[in-house]
């Protein structure tokens, strides 16, 4: 956000919405797949084995597997690539990041006493980046039908003539700020000249083949720090509990760009526009989480762990501007620049993300290895935007029950050891957020990754790849059409512990 802009409160305070979708709520709903470099390299498949720092994101039990105190450090390298495909041209577009993607540190105190069958209990720290927002999508093409005007028209029609013309973009609501930027940027003009007229049409000629281009630049993090606390009874179950705050700072740009080589009209129609807005999301949030792990025998174990909501307390703030070229036959092109230089600072407001369930299984082979399974459910529809007697919020909120669903996510992951050395891959999956299953795909997930033990000192590494296709909407109102995005995402993680 360009701090040279002065800060005003939007039109009505009292509304904490500044028009939310259903892609902010599964933003902060959904974590990549973050830890340790041998977490990563078996696809985070860890609830029912523990023993690792980043187990405890998983099953927070897992800290009592620990014999001994550990800490350790994590980075990685991510690379993202966005293939977009936009009635038929191609583009793409990559982003590379290096992050600090975990720390932290397990601490077990043991009981030698052999009349108390509590063993042990271990206390835990971890700082996670559970979301790396660094990325860019471009996507271009030309669209035979359909213009950015009706973006425009959508907010306008309904919309008294002597607000949008009479009052100052700082004292109207988000959906009139949308009327205001097309009515002044001559995209859209009023079918009579009456302060009460609700009707409006577009100054985008017809006919069609509209060249369009939109650019999303995205930065930022989701984070967690967790403490934990775990205990052991006879090494045979383990019980764990973590408390979570989770951060979040978010920020993106958009810019849409529309022409069109249409005839003239003898009235000034648009022949070019950008369109530009920016939004800064930032807050805190709360959650917890408990599990339990079993050793059935001392080589299968099961794990079940459950994690609450995360409620966040979020503020939003947003600005646009729109610059515009408009010709009428036979006379000279005219520019429109719009630019209010105004931040919109909206109350703060509250997400309520939904919980997961964590099933896991896993057969340790002694000293040789390990399998491990997860399976976790989570019903992305049951997420909702507080207060509900906001009237924005009550409708997102009925957006995402119609549009989001529950979804289950498999991890596998396999370890192997030869003396020092560990070989360690891993698969995952995870269905789609999305009952139609487009505009969102489901994800695909492979990694491997090596270590080696130097005795107090553990250096581990690890590669993963993840594919996921989405269709999202350049807007979410009037003008909907969006590009086919497949997203590439490959990873290398990097991890040093040490034993005290």
């Amino acid at each position: 956000m360009k701090k040279i802009f002065f800060l005003f409160i939007t039109g009505l305070t009292a509304c904490a919405s500044y028009s939310q979708e259903v892609s902010d709520a599964l933003r902060y709903s959904q974590e990549n797949l973050t830890g340790t470099a041998r977490y990563r390299a078996m696809s985070g498949a860890f609830g029912a084995v523990g023993g690792d720092i980043s187990s405890l994101s998983v099953n927070p039990a897992g800290s009592a597997i620990f014999n001994s105190n550990q800490v350790g450090v994590s980075f990685s390298n991510q690379n993202i690539k966005n293939n977009s495909n936009y009635f038929g041209t191609q583009t793409s577009d990559k982003e590379n990041s290096f992050i600090l993607n975990q720390a932290g540190g397990v601490f077990v105190f043991k009981n030698h006493d052999p009349r108390v069958g509590w063993s042990k209990i271990a206390i835990g720290a971890t700082y996670e980046n559970t979301n790396n927002f660094n990325n860019e999508v471009f996507s271009a093409g030309t669209n035979p039908t359909n213009s950015v005007g009706a973006y425009f028209l959508d907010f306008a029609n309904g919309i008294p003539l002597k607000y949008i013309d009479g009052l100052d973009y700082r004292d109207l609501n988000y959906t009139e700020q949308q009327a205001y930027m097309g009515y002044w940027g001559h995209v859209i003009d009023p079918a009579a000249i009456d302060p009460e007229n609700t009707q409006y049409f577009s100054n985008i000629p017809p006919g069609g083949n509209y060249y369009q281009e939109n650019e999303v630049y995205t930065r930022g993090y989701n984070s967690k720090l967790g403490f934990n606390i775990a205990t052991s009874y006879k090494d045979r179950l383990y019980f764990g509990a973590n408390l979570n705050v989770h951060i979040t700072d978010y920020r993106r740009s958009t810019s849409f760009y529309e022409d069109n080589d249409n005839p003239l009209q003898p009235y000034e129609t648009i022949s070019n526009l950008r369109f530009n807005n920016e939004l800064y999301t930032y807050g805190n949030g709360f959650s917890f989480q408990l599990g339990a792990i079993g050793k059935v025998t001392e080589a299968f174990r099961l794990g079940i762990a459950y994690e609450s909501n995360t409620w966040y307390e979020l503020y939003d703030e947003t600005s646009q501007s729109i610059y515009t070229t408009r010709q009428a036959d036979g006379g000279p092109a005219l520019n429109a620049n719009v630019n209010p230089n105004v931040v919109n600072v909206y109350d703060s407001y509250t997400l309520q993300t939904p919980d997961k369930w964590t099933f896991s299984a896993a057969y340790v082979f002694g000293k040789s290895g390990l399998l491990s399974v997860d399976y976790g459910i989570r019903n992305y529809g049951n997420s909702k935007f507080k207060p509900t007697s906001d009237p924005g919020f009550r409708g997102i909120n009925n957006d995402i029950s119609n549009t989001l669903t529950s979804t289950g996510e498999l991890r596998i992951g396999a370890e192997y050891k030869i003396k020092q050395l560990s070989l360690r891959g891993g698969y995952r999956y995870e269905g789609s957020p999305y009952k139609n299953g487009i505009t969102v795909g489901e994800l695909n997930s492979y990694s491997a990754g090596l270590g080696y033990n130097f005795g107090s000192t553990k250096l581990d590494l690890a590669y993963s790849y993840l594919e996921r296709d989405s269709n999202q909407g350049f807007f979410t109102r009037g003008f909907t059409d969006g590009a086919n995005i497949t997203s590439k995402l490959n990873n290398v993680t990097m991890t040093l512990l040490f034993e005290l």
